[in-house]
């Protein structure tokens, strides 16, 4: 079905039991599309509502959230943005709110997902912007799916790392990650053994230089989303398809930094100094490959910067969106 502003009517196809409203608190309103199955997203608005969308000049802007994330990866930075643009946030297949459903969860069918997802939600070519996984996920887009990226934002992208050794227990936990049986047997002892609290907060301790910048609010959701995601067959599966695919293109060789040298459409590069996932190394080296892009090195600050410092992500972000021409 679909709207007289010509996006889907994705208001429904919720799975039963669904904490659909985890975003609402910042503003976000849930809704599910059929993209050969169900995909939820959060649509957070934008400076001119017209029925179901929004028109606006500037192009709208596609949050792509990283390895293990949500939608609630961007609650942080989603409402300043939309003040000028419509601003959406998809979960990736085996992520979030959209089950798996046997769906392949690896990155290149996840960037088709995400281009199907622009041109058939959104409606018009978009700026994406991706943390981590996503980042690469974005690229991928860009680079088989031109037409529907406007421009880039790679927010600590997973990123070629020549050279450049990450965090020691990362590279512990990524190789077990790797490991067929290994893999599945350490994700399952670990949603034995911890909380669903203690998992969200082992995951902030990862991902954030200082911990007590999380937003209390926002683990309270990832809390609830992790009960909820517990219920559901098929989540570590989809987890390690994700992390194998991952792995896999970081380890091709020269193609994945082939890729990145044939992306043309003008790109942020944004990351954490203390980034434990992805080195700064690595975007120091790629922002030397690509000098046209502009680079923004954060001091203090881990692997999401848009969930720990948010403020300073949006006073990065708006005014280089805005720059893009018309």
């Amino acid at each position: 079905m679909t709207t007289a502003a010509g996006h889907p009517d994705t208001t429904t196809g919720a799975p039963v039991g669904a904490p659909v409203d985890l975003a609402a608190p910042w503003g976000g309103r849930s809704r599910y599309a059929d993209l050969g199955g169900p995909v939820h997203w959060v649509d957070f608005g934008g400076p001119t509502e017209a029925g179901d969308g929004v028109e606006a000049a500037a192009p709208p802007l596609v949050l792509v959230h990283g390895l293990g994330g949500s939608h609630l990866n961007w609650v942080g930075v989603a409402p300043a943005l939309a003040r000028h643009r419509r601003v959406v946030a998809l979960d990736l297949v085996g992520f979030g709110l959209t089950p798996h459903e046997g769906r392949s969860s690896n990155v290149r069918d996840n960037a088709a997902l995400v281009a199907r997802f622009v041109r058939e939600v959104v409606g018009e070519p978009a700026v994406l912007m991706g943390n981590s996984m996503g980042g690469m996920i974005s690229l991928l887009v860009a680079d088989r799916f031109p037409e529907v990226v406007e421009a880039l934002v790679l927010v600590d992208a997973s990123l070629p790392t020549p050279g450049v050794r990450p965090d020691r227990q990362v590279l512990l936990e990524f190789a077990v990650y790797a490991t067929p049986f290994v893999g599945e047997r350490y994700m399952q002892r670990n949603a034995a053994q911890f909380t669903d609290r203690q998992r969200v907060l082992r995951t902030v301790a990862v991902c954030f230089a200082d911990p007590s910048r999380a937003d209390a609010a926002v683990v309270d959701a990832g809390v609830e989303l992790a009960a909820w995601r517990r219920t559901l067959p098929g989540a570590e599966r989809a987890f390690l398809g994700a992390a194998r695919s991952l792995l896999r293109i970081l380890r091709s060789g020269n193609r994945y930094p082939a890729l990145i040298t044939r992306v043309r459409q003008p790109t942020l590069l944004l990351h954490g100094e203390l980034d434990k996932l992805v080195p700064v190394g690595a975007a120091r080296a790629t922002a030397e490959s690509k000098p046209a892009w502009q680079t923004e090195i954060l001091a203090d600050v881990g692997h999401t910067p848009q969930l720990e410092v948010p403020d300073a992500v949006v006073a990065r972000v708006e005014p280089w969106l805005a720059s893009l021409p018309g």
